[in-house]
């Protein structure tokens, strides 16, 4: 997280939401002479303190722990901290010929560590405090949906920055309006990537079969697939009768071969295929 933001999104004038993005528009506001992580850090500070205050012990040391750290790297990549501002990963060769030749590229890519980052944080419990602490307390005392809540305070943010970049001229080589147009496909761009973190890749499928030959289907899967099968008890309403409906699930490269072997076994089953982003137990690794 820490490196999409400090060395490919700040240089480049397209700002997140929350507080990292709120953070940005004050670096440009001062002419960046004020260091993007220590900038986010201070902000966190008060959030951190009003969140313990309104929803209690939730948001805990891991929370601190996160956004300092966070803060921390943002300006050691990018070279302001102190004995080591020899680093500005942001002034390689590399990041800017990107700037210069591939903006959209450099985009997409400080929007997948971004994305990466927010997802592994979120995959084991952790918050990266700003937004989502104000997010949890407009819920609790407005109603709001935390996602509603967060959108809003991008929205703001991304469209703050933006009216910021323009009036103070920031950016000679492209407009404002197109740079906010980036940061929403930064947005939109890091937030599935956080949704696939989070929920884990489509690694299995499960299937659902319906066939008067449920036996020979289920023995078929568990000899010739070594995979487990299930039968549900269940009333088929058209027909007005009782069945068993067998319930797998195999790899993503077992499902050609299972619908082959279904087909040969029954031409007429009724297969339900769907997704499957983490399976627990024999048979399939777990993801973290």
């Amino acid at each position: 997280m820490a490196l999409g933001i400090g060395v490919f999104l700040v240089d480049a004038q397209v700002v997140p939401g929350g507080v990292s993005g709120l953070s940005m528009a004050i670096h440009y506001l001062s002419n960046r002479t004020v260091p993007v992580g220590l900038m986010m850090w201070l902000l966190n500070v008060p959030l951190y303190a009003w969140g313990l205050k309104e929803l209690g012990k939730r948001f805990g040391i891991r929370t601190f722990y996160g956004f300092t750290l966070n803060s921390f790297f943002i300006d050691l990549f990018r070279g302001d901290v102190p004995g080591f501002r020899f680093i500005k990963l942001q002034q390689t060769q590399t990041i800017r010929d990107l700037y210069q030749h591939d903006f959209l590229f450099l985009i997409l890519i400080g929007a997948v560590l971004l994305g990466i980052g927010l997802g592994i944080i979120f995959k084991f419990k952790g918050t990266t405090a700003g937004s989502d602490i104000v997010a949890a307390i407009m819920q609790k005392r407005y109603g709001w949906k935390p996602g509603q809540a967060i959108m809003f305070i991008d929205f703001f943010v991304i469209a703050s920055a933006g009216f910021i970049i323009e009036m103070k001229h920031l950016s000679p080589l492209r407009p404002a309006m197109s740079l906010t147009l980036y940061a929403f496909f930064l947005l939109f761009v890091s937030s599935k990537l956080v949704d696939t973190i989070v929920d884990g890749f489509d690694y299995a499928r499960m299937a659902f079969i319906i066939s008067d030959k449920s036996d020979e289907i289920a023995n078929l899967i568990m000899n010739d697939f070594s995979r487990g099968a299930t039968g549900l008890r269940a009333h088929g309403l058209y027909k007005n009768i009782d069945r068993e409906i067998i319930f797998t699930v195999v790899t993503f490269k077992e499902i050609p071969e299972l619908t082959e072997a279904i087909r040969e076994v029954d031409p007429d089953a009724f297969v339900i295929i769907g997704n499957v982003h983490e399976v627990l137990g024999e048979g399939f690794r777990r993801r973290f």
